[in-house]
């Protein structure tokens, strides 16, 4: 059975319709580009993913990574999606042309990841990884660092890393042990060790640059106290000479249900007198940074949530067009035909719910990456500074909800195909697990809960919120002339109103007790998303009953009639969970907070 990972038409709605991408060549960045080298960049990316990224998938989860005391060894084909990605030009597709890079769109970029990650996520976290540390380095490194190790991480000679957990810290950065001491010649020693950093070592580049937190002596308690530092795998030499082994040591892989081909390290620094690091930025304010590359890869672990779920779909759609097995319960002749298994009521329920989650995610995922887009260069500085507060609204989302129900979309794609979904001779089993981690790295759950809880949403008076519901606001008068959508928007319009109160109910239950207040904050997580997914579906909706008012082709009528029924089921079916859910918050509800440890 051939596959499908991502479906063109889709992508193709989503930029040019949806999002109106198009427009973005107005604006001075981009005039000297057009749709047609936009399109270009995503086939030239569709055809990487699946000739040098899809070609492993199986392979990589199978013979993972491993390491012999000195070298860590990877399957070949990883080497050579790596180089065919960095030749692309990918690496630097987003940086100015007199940078070297492609001035392309974020969202231009993001899309040409999402066919990477499609089809082999577990090679794709290597230039992921790479992408957000060089934005690091480039956002706020000296011009020196800049020089020597930014050129190199653009052309794939260098990749990078996160290095922010500690083996007894996890989550919980402002308790991070690592420690930097300055040296005389302006550098600074680390020590410590980090866990489960992501392409720690390889085999792949001749060098990987580390962005490791850590606290210099008597700096302040807290998050306040961190500063963020880079720590090359090798010292660059710069008289010509061989680089020089940095005091970082693999202290061993872990090995881990999915995602197996990545690399999945604990690092030792400063065990033979201190890893040479250097100061990025001010000292103290290394959250701060580390935080844009956080919130760039919770983007990025959301979207690829979102194309796990989308592939498991596919398949899962294209089995069951395929599959005959039972009849209709009306046919009662056992020698009839057998039917393919999408003609079973059932069947197209549980399609129908992927689609929703798959759709609406990737759809949830993109947006997230033209608002970041429109911070960075909009027209206005108030275009650009809106933009930036409902991204940071919304990021808790864009991380969470794909994580959560895109993953139930693959559960859902195994169980269409039954026994067969359960076996490793298909690959939906490989893309659960692969999925599984997207809810954990990057901000569990519930850490993004209490976030937009704790922090999001009563940010600058409720600015991001109030920014939110005004966009919903949007939408739904942009239905009220609708017969067909009238009764969608009424829907979500009274969903909205619903989470406008709880909201302002938790705000006073958090100023009366934050402990209380937060206990239930997963739950609104959970409601809130709900809500923007409405939205999100909602204005698919809305372009698709648009264009089924036009005149059009068999196959085109059929993709827009699919978008509205997919914004129905999703308004009709899910959004109304939001009910018990908004009740338990209004009432603070107790029973879980309550439950005493000696108890279980």
């Amino acid at each position: 059975m051939s596959e499908q990972y991502l479906k063109d038409r889709d992508i193709e709605f989503l930029l040019y319709e949806f999002l109106d991408t198009e427009a973005l060549l107005q604006r001075p960045r981009y005039a000297e580009h057009s749709r047609e080298v936009f399109n270009a960049t995503l086939d030239t990316a569709r055809t990487i993913a699946e000739k040098y990224f899809a070609d492993h998938y199986t392979k990589g989860d199978a013979c993972e990574p491993t390491f012999d005391g000195e070298t860590v060894t990877l399957i070949e084909e990883t080497h050579k999606a790596w180089h065919a990605f960095a030749e692309a030009g990918f690496l630097a597709a987003h940086y100015d042309f007199d940078e070297g890079g492609m001035q392309l769109p974020e969202v231009i970029l993001r899309s040409a990841m999402a066919y990477i990650n499609a089809a082999n996520v577990g090679t794709a976290a290597y230039p992921f990884l790479t992408l957000g540390a060089a934005n690091l380095v480039r956002s706020f490194a000296s011009e020196d660092l800049k020089n020597t190790y930014l050129p190199p991480m653009m052309d794939g000679r260098y990749a990078g890393t996160m290095a922010l957990t500690e083996p007894d810290q996890g989550s919980a950065l402002a308790d991070i042990r690592t420690t930097a001491t300055p040296a005389e010649d302006g550098s600074y020693r680390l020590r410590g060790q980090k866990m489960f950093i992501s392409g720690g070592d390889q085999s792949i580049t001749e060098n990987i640059v580390h962005m490791v937190l850590a606290r210099i002596k008597d700096a302040p308690p807290g998050v306040k106290g961190i500063s963020l530092f880079l720590v090359p795998k090798f010292i660059p030499a710069t008289d010509g000479a061989a680089p020089i082994r940095n005091d970082v040591q693999l202290a061993g892989l872990l090995h881990k249900m999915g995602y197996r081909n990545t690399t999945s390290t604990v690092l030792s620094f400063g065990e033979s007198g201190g890893a040479v690091g250097y100061l990025v930025g001010e000292p103290h304010k290394g959250l701060s940074y580390m935080f844009q590359l956080m919130n760039e890869a919770r983007i990025g672990v959301g979207t690829g949530a979102a194309v796990l779920g989308y592939r498991g779909y596919q398949h899962a759609l294209q089995y069951a067009k395929e599959r005959p097995q039972g009849r209709l319960p009306s046919n009662r002749d056992p020698q009839s035909k057998q039917v393919p298994i999408i003609q079973h009521a059932d069947v197209r329920r549980m399609l129908l719910m992927q689609k929703s989650y798959v759709e609406g995610g990737l759809a949830l995922c993109l947006y997230a990456s033209s608002l970041f887009e429109d911070a960075h260069s909009a027209e206005t500085e108030n275009e650009r500074q809106q933009a930036a507060e409902l991204l940071d609204l919304l990021t808790p989302i864009v991380k969470s909800w794909p994580s959560k129900y895109c993953l139930k979309a693959n559960d859902l794609a195994i169980q269409v195909l039954g026994g067969s979904g359960y076996i490793r001779e298909y690959p939906l089993e490989q893309l659960y697990r692969d999925n599984r981690l997207n809810p954990i790295h990057e901000g569990t759950e519930g850490i993004q809960a209490m976030d937009l809880l704790g922090r999001k949403v009563p940010a600058k008076g409720l600015a991001g919120y109030q920014l939110l519901a005004g966009e919903i606001g949007k939408t739904l008068a942009a239905c009220a002339d609708s017969d067909e959508l009238n009764a969608l928007a009424q829907r979500l319009g009274d969903g909205l109103g619903r989470l406008n109160s709880t909201t302002e109910i938790l705000l006073g239950q958090m100023a009366a007790d934050a402990d209380l207040g937060l206990a239930n904050a997963a739950l609104y997580l959970d409601a809130f998303g709900r809500v923007v997914v409405s939205w999100i579906w909602l204005r698919q909706a809305l372009i698709a009953s648009r264009r089924l008012n036009t005149n059009l082709s068999e196959n085109e009528e059929n993709f827009y009639r699919g978008k509205l029924q997919a914004a129905r089921f999703y308004i009709e079916w899910e959004l109304p969970e939001i009910e018990p859910q908004l009740t338990l918050l209004e009432a603070g509800n107790r029973v879980p907070f309550e439950m005493q440890r000696d108890w279980f």
